[in-house]
């Protein structure tokens, strides 16, 4: 499968599936550089909005208990990157900063978002630095969620993030084995929070086996290229940052260390950090109810303005 096909047409709904517990906001589909993307729409279109990003192989569901919150003040509009969830995957292989910050590009335009928060997380993170930095009369505020400068390239999470890659399976025998993978991955996640990720990582294939739904295979040549034009520092674009911007940390992370988080607020007043014990990379969903309330303090704050 090459990821092209989910059957439903540019702009219209799917409906996600009524027994699913994050099955609130509607499913919509735009073309963005000529692959079919697709996002999440929660909340009012008049209300302000918060474009939501996800990380490296994750999907656009991930936001739902964060959306959920938020969507009586906001219009929250979270999109699968290319590659994940019900996105077309990239058949010429972009699975780079460049493209994303392409796509989003694309995607503000095409609906009109004028002003808007943007949060991302990791891989999502790197793309919302770049994009803020560049289009500084659209971004109202920023928040980050576990990355800084050097974190895909170098330190224990990055190379942890390499052999997950390296060797992540092609398909799993049956459901099971593939829950059993992901709790391998992460020994601590949440029972909603590994839920939710089977639901949107995977797609049945036949006799039993389950097949992963992104394109991994791509994703992992992507993020394996050792070619030093591909990496990308980050420190110009964080320099370059005109809004508000929260970093959210893991205490418990391997990606992002707190000297690089304090290095960021050094070198550029508008950053401010926030660290939350005891959650790793994944934040949201270690401590969901303490990011949370993060966010909504920092979107409430004097300093976010519409």
């Amino acid at each position: 499968m090459d990821g092209s096909t989910h059957g439903v047409s540019e702009a219209t709904g799917a409906g996600p599936s009524a027994g699913d517990p994050d099955a609130t906001g509607e499913d919509r589909f735009i073309t963005l550089n000529g692959l079919r993307a697709h996002y999440v729409e929660w909340g009012d279109p008049g209300r302000p909005a918060i474009v939501m990003l996800h990380g490296l192989r994750s999907y656009a569901r991930t936001f739902a208990p964060l959306a959920a919150r938020l969507a009586d003040s906001h219009r929250i509009l979270a999109v699968d990157a290319r590659g994940r969830g019900d996105s077309d995957w990239d058949p010429h292989g972009e699975y780079y900063t460049s493209a994303y910050v392409g796509d989003l590009e694309q995607f503000a335009d095409r609906l009109g978002l004028d002003r808007f928060v943007l949060l991302g997380h990791s891989m999502g993170g790197a793309t919302s630095y770049v994009y803020a930095a560049r289009h500084p009369e659209r971004v109202t505020a920023l928040i980050v969620e576990d990355i800084g400068p050097g974190s895909s390239i170098s330190g224990a999470g990055a190379e942890r993030i390499k052999r997950e890659m390296a060797g992540t399976p092609t398909e799993f025998p049956d459901f099971e084995a593939a829950r059993a993978y992901w709790r391998t991955l992460r020994p601590g996640i949440s029972e909603a929070a590994l839920a939710s990720r089977l639901r949107h990582t995977l797609r049945p294939g036949s006799c039993g086996r389950w097949l992963w739904k992104a394109d991994m295979a791509g994703i992992a040549r992507a993020r394996l290229d050792p070619d030093p034009a591909r990496r990308l520092d980050l420190w110009p674009h964080i320099d370059g940052l005109r809004c508000p911007t929260l970093v959210i940390r893991g205490g418990a992370s391997d990606f992002l260390p707190a000297a690089t988080a304090e290095a960021m607020t050094a070198r550029n007043p508008r950053v401010r950090t926030a660290e939350i014990p005891g959650a790793g990379h994944y934040v949201h969903d270690d401590e969901p109810d303490s990011f949370c309330r993060l966010v909504e303090q920092f979107l409430t704050g004097r300093e976010v303005t519409p």
